[in-house]
């Protein structure tokens, strides 16, 4: 492919995935609208942004041998279309189940593109210096992006509608297709991919019960029994997901995806990362719209530093240092900056703390976390042969969705069960009630970001320990071809 035509391309790849990301974010600042208008309780208003991860992490592994089976740009272009559609769909909603529907249906278009994008991009840009760039770039757009989202959702929910949060997408989606359609070459099928289905019904089985079975628990309390039996089949599940796939003829995760150790440290860090981001978004926008009282467009704005932070993050440190340092170097520090920023946002109280805490954490986080993904794409995507290409990209994108969704539900239902407590143990004869509900909303608010901290630690912890490339790797022309000799199995 011709050097501009290349790097348009990549311009397109961009676009489709700054949607999905932006998707994951853009309907937290719309949330308190959206739950007042559709009359949602608290214990289920997370499903709004759960049923949209679930889907999207159930089925990524699914849509990654799909795009393999009828060819990369074929599956990116459904997925454009198809999440348009859903879009319009949540959009229009009525009623609180119709949006998680919609909410679902776009996640399941979403699993079909991600991978797909990613696949394109790794196997357009091999070149080590254009390759920086280009995930650089790519980076940027995932850290930033849901920063964006919420950007783009405070502006929307206070000057149009919530709703137009999701018709956002449909012109968005639209460019991307005619832009795919002219831009990228329709990419190599394999006759000998196979659809695994009992592989997807398992895999997806065993995440939905165990989002759900942490949703739950809010509500009934962790020893409850249809949450332990929630949580125990979920587990069960997988670890059939896991046996199936050593002995299906075309598994949905072969086993030179997750044999590689640097790819299997990536797709750790990813996961944790991710529990701890995605609850962190949820209980910032509610501490600034519910506690602090400020405007959808006002809660928007303040995530503007993160998001610089951010791009800094992904394209000035990590791009300049993915083929200079050690991985583990960017990484490990990276996520200790992130952790730290949070642990400066668990320290808020009910009074305005933006400038003292909120925008220095915001700071931290945007810049550590941006870092430490950047780096970890491209350590998940490097050293794969073409075949298996989607399939590394739909797992990359499987931990990020899958920790999307146990961290917006577990960190939920530890915010709520402390709120719950908090309010229980302080109630008394003539406490000011408005009072109250606050502090206990921020105390609950504050534990859960401690537990989201502590995700990230455990994340640096992994990263350290099992990432011991010397260098990123690149992507490999060919599946003779094989990674650098570096320990390479777990």
């Amino acid at each position: 492919m011709a050097d501009n035509r290349r790097w348009w391309a990549l311009v397109v790849i961009a676009l489709a995935q700054l949607m999905v990301v932006l998707d994951m974010t853009i309907v937290n600042i719309a949330l308190p609208s959206a739950q007042a208008d559709l009359n949602m309780s608290d214990g289920n208003r997370q499903w709004v942004i759960t049923a949209y991860t679930l889907a999207f992490g159930g089925l990524l592994l699914l849509g990654g041998r799909v795009a393999d089976l009828v060819g990369r740009r074929t599956t990116f272009m459904i997925g454009l279309l198809g999440f348009a559609a859903a879009s319009a769909l949540g959009g229009a909603a009525a009623g609180s189940g119709m949006l998680f529907g919609a909410r679902a249906l776009q996640g399941a278009f979403a699993a079909l593109l991600a991978p797909s994008a990613l696949s394109l991009l790794a196997t357009t840009f091999t070149d080590p210096k254009d390759r920086g760039k280009a995930f650089g770039i790519f980076g940027a757009i995932i850290g930033a992006g849901a920063a964006v989202g919420l950007l783009a959702g405070g502006i929307l929910t206070q000057y149009l509608n919530w709703r137009w949060c999701l018709y956002v997408n449909i012109p968005i989606a639209l460019v991307a297709f005619f832009g795919a359609l002219a831009l990228l070459a329709p990419g190599e099928r394999h006759p000998d991919a196979r659809l695994d289905v009992p592989g997807a019904v398992l895999g997806s089985a065993g995440m939905l019960s165990l989002v759900y079975g942490f949703s739950e628990a809010e509500s009934r309390g962790w020893r409850d029994g249809r949450v332990l039996t929630l949580l125990a089949g979920g587990v069960v599940l997988l670890a059939a997901f896991g046996w199936w796939q050593t002995r299906a003829r075309v598994p949905l995760l072969p086993t030179s995806v997750v044999k590689d150790r640097q790819r299997v440290g990536a797709f750790l860090t990813t996961l944790l990362v991710t529990i701890g981001m995605f609850g962190t978004f949820l209980f910032l926008t509610y501490y600034l719209q519910g506690v602090l009282g400020w405007s959808p467009l006002k809660t928007g704005v303040a995530y503007l530093p993160m998001t610089v932070a951010m791009v800094i993050g992904s394209t000035q440190i990590a791009a300049r240092l993915l083929t200079r340092v050690p991985p583990r170097v960017v990484i490990v520090p990276g996520l200790l900056l992130a952790a730290g920023g949070l642990a400066v946002i668990a320290q808020v109280g009910v009074e305005p703390a933006y400038a003292s805490h909120v925008l220095p954490g915001m700071l931290m986080l945007g810049l550590g976390m941006s870092t430490a993904m950047m780096t970890s794409v491209s350590l998940a995507t490097g050293s794969v042969a073409p075949r298996d290409s989607g399939a590394a990209s739909a797992t990359f994108n499987t931990a990020q969705q899958v920790g999307g969704s146990i961290g917006t539900a577990l960190l939920n239902t530890i915010a709520a069960t402390v709120t719950a407590r908090y309010l229980t143990t302080h109630a008394a004869p003539g406490v000011d009630q408005r009072l109250l509900s606050a502090k206990a909303t921020v105390h609950g608010f504050n534990v859960a970001t401690w537990w989201a901290m502590a995700a990230l630690l455990l994340a640096a912890l992994i990263a350290g320990v099992v990432i011991n490339a010397r260098r990123a790797p690149t992507m490999q022309s060919s599946a003779s071809k094989t990674p650098e000799p570096v320990d390479s199995a777990l």
